[in-house]
């Protein structure tokens, strides 16, 4: 009995081990360890950048230190962006303060890599010297908080393989954008390492590839390879041929992903998101899922909520004075806008405060109006509706007089089959929410020509897009493939910037609306805006939330400049970087002409 009971005990510590060693050797778990390897490289570093600010080391090696911390942190972003995103923000977030997310009175200061980068590019700041290394010390202080969590944090392979695909996302939208290296302009070797990554990542999966899929993993390396490369050929930041990369790299790789993930059997996520878990590309015509940007799934879109909503659009039905639908300020024929610089009120007297903006791809957005005063596409049509100046009427008188019209009642019973009550205040909202959703302009020339068909766009045109990309930075706000502030590549949020509108053309005194401040006093917020789509704007003028430009050429003149700051007026809160583009002529002509092929007929 006893030599039983020490075999079934010496069996079970063997099936142990043997379970332990399996697990230690798993992927997930060798993907870990790529893990910690790689944010000890950064933390190492990082600590090095610290002692040689405190030696006053030469400045290239300062300069030197903090662009091999950021070419190491490029080989973890996929991870701690997927991962720890809070973590990832501190250690590599936008340099401007933000609102606390526990409390919408208090100012959260940035800090991480993009704060530290002005101390030290494109000249040292030597006489900032404690302050710079404070933020240094912050920073690896945040890296003990990362390696801490990430030594518990259990990976699993379609975690993995859904943060690899969006790392190349993250590449095509932010990376080669500048978004998060504007001054040191280091964008295309971090890109290139971020590249990386995921090629010694899905590495780590050879042995898993049966046979017949070893050439799909095999062709996978070959792309990352050739798209290291592409980014690593020499050019500079201004000259680097962004449309080229995303055509011949960027999109395919991702793709690649997909399919490697496919033939391992690695299920995607079933996450509903704003990009699609299944989206090959993120110019696929139906990449993006408006449902998404829903209170819950009961707001779902469907064809009948459609059919009533367009219906509804239309109809002055639900203006107080029976003269005013939706459709009078947005109007297909001017990408769902009215051409005005402001719109008359019900009154017909005065103007609305703000330009109309276009209702194409709102859908796509996680808050809304100018000044992101709401989430969904349901309370616009609330505001807008109840809103004396715009329709002046009343929801539950509306329900009542639809609930009478022999022509409504069939279409909210359609619509809304398992409502008690259909005809409802929710349900008139849900049914115009879900119209506007269906608004979508993702087929322009320049999406034909990102998805295959070259003959769409010209040479001026595509140069245009780089511009774009690149010198002009239009990209690092109007994030590519929405061309709005929805920032990529989750698409959770949306920007609000501070880019100094004058109250005229002419003028050199900013625009008296204070945007989002009326909302938020929070002085960060005081003339902040939500950043609109381009996509289109050759059909949406006049321009700014005051509809103050007339055309494209003024739109640009005013960025060239550098905002309201450039041109001379005192806002030390603008988020727009206020040092003078330089464009030329034909650069300008360029980026207008890349524009015009955003629109969607």
């Amino acid at each position: 009995m006893k030599k039983t009971s020490i075999f079934i005990t010496l069996m079970t510590l063997i099936t142990w081990m043997a379970c332990m060693s399996r697990q230690e050797d798993s992927k997930p778990k060798q993907v870990q360890n790529y893990y910690l390897k790689q944010i000890a490289v950064t933390d190492s570093l990082v600590k090095q950048l610290s002692i040689s600010i405190e030696k006053n080391a030469p400045n290239k090696e300062l300069q030197s230190l903090f662009k091999q911390s950021r070419l190491a942190y490029k080989k973890i972003e996929f991870l701690v962006e997927y991962y720890n995103p809070l973590t990832a923000k501190s250690i590599n977030g936008a340099p401007i303060p933000a609102m606390d997310d526990n409390d919408q009175h208090k100012i959260d200061q940035p800090e991480g890599f993009q704060v530290i980068e002005p101390f030290l590019f494109p000249e040292v700041q030597a006489s900032k010297k404690e302050e710079l290394l404070r933020e240094v010390n912050i920073l690896i202080a945040n890296f003990i908080r990362l390696k801490s969590v990430a030594e518990h944090q259990e990976l699993a392979n379609t975690q993995i393989f859904d943060a690899l695909r969006l790392e190349s996302f993250r590449i095509i939208t932010l990376g080669i954008s500048g978004f998060d290296a504007a001054i040191a302009q280091n964008s295309m070797a971090e890109a290139a390492q971020a590249l990386q990554s995921v090629k010694e990542v899905l590495g780590l999966y050879k042995t898993d590839f049966v046979k017949k899929d070893e050439k799909v993993l095999a062709n996978t390396l070959d792309l990352l390879q050739k798209g290291i490369n592409n980014l690593q050929s020499g050019k500079d930041f201004n000259s680097f041929d962004r449309m080229f990369f995303i055509t011949n790299f960027g999109n395919p790789i991702s793709a690649a992903i997909k399919a490697c993930a496919t033939s391992l059997k690695i299920a995607p996520s079933k996450d509903l998101r704003a990009l699609r878990v299944d989206a090959p590309t993120l110019f696929d015509q139906n990449a993006f899922d408006a449902n998404f940007y829903t209170a819950n799934a009961e707001a779902h879109m469907s064809p009948a909520k459609v059919e009533l909503g367009n219906k509804l659009f239309y109809d002055p039905i639900l203006s107080g004075t029976g003269s005013r639908s939706c459709g009078s300020c947005h109007k297909p024929e001017m990408a769902f806008t009215d051409g005005l610089i402001k719109s008359a009120a019900l009154d017909g007297k005065s103007k609305l405060k703000r330009n109309t903006p276009t209702l194409l791809n709102s859908g796509f957005q996680p808050s809304l109006f100018y000044d992101n005063r709401v989430n969904y596409l349901e309370d616009q049509a609330n505001d807008v509706i109840n809103n004396k100046d715009e329709m002046h009427g009343s929801l539950p008188a509306a329900v009542g007089k639809l609930k009478s019209d022999s022509l409504y009642f069939p279409l909210f019973k359609k619509a809304f089959p398992d409502s008690k009550e259909p005809v409802s205040d929710l349900n008139i909202r849900n049914a115009l929410g879900s119209y506007i959703r269906t608004l979508v302009s993702l087929n322009s020339s320049f999406d034909k020509y990102v998805r295959g068909d070259h003959s769409k766009l010209n040479k001026d045109q595509v140069n245009g897009f780089n511009l774009y990309m690149g010198k002009a930075k239009c990209g690092t706000c109007h994030f590519t493939p929405l061309f709005n502030g929805t920032v990529p590549p989750d698409f959770r949020t949306i920007e609000t910037e501070v880019i100094g509108v004058p109250e005229s053309a002419n003028s050199k005194k900013i625009d008296a609306d204070k945007g989002k401040y009326d909302l938020r006093k929070l002085s960060l917020y005081k003339n902040a805006f939500r950043t609109p789509t381009v996509r289109n704007i050759a059909l949406t003028a006049p321009y700014m939330h005051n509809g103050i430009y007339s055309t494209l050429e003024e739109v640009i003149d005013f960025y060239n400049e550098g905002g309201g700051v450039g041109l001379g007026m005192d806002i030390p809160n603008q988020t727009l970087p206020f040092d003078k583009l330089n464009l030329t002529k034909k650069e300008k002509e360029n980026i207008i002409s890349f524009l015009k092929t955003l629109n969607d007929q």
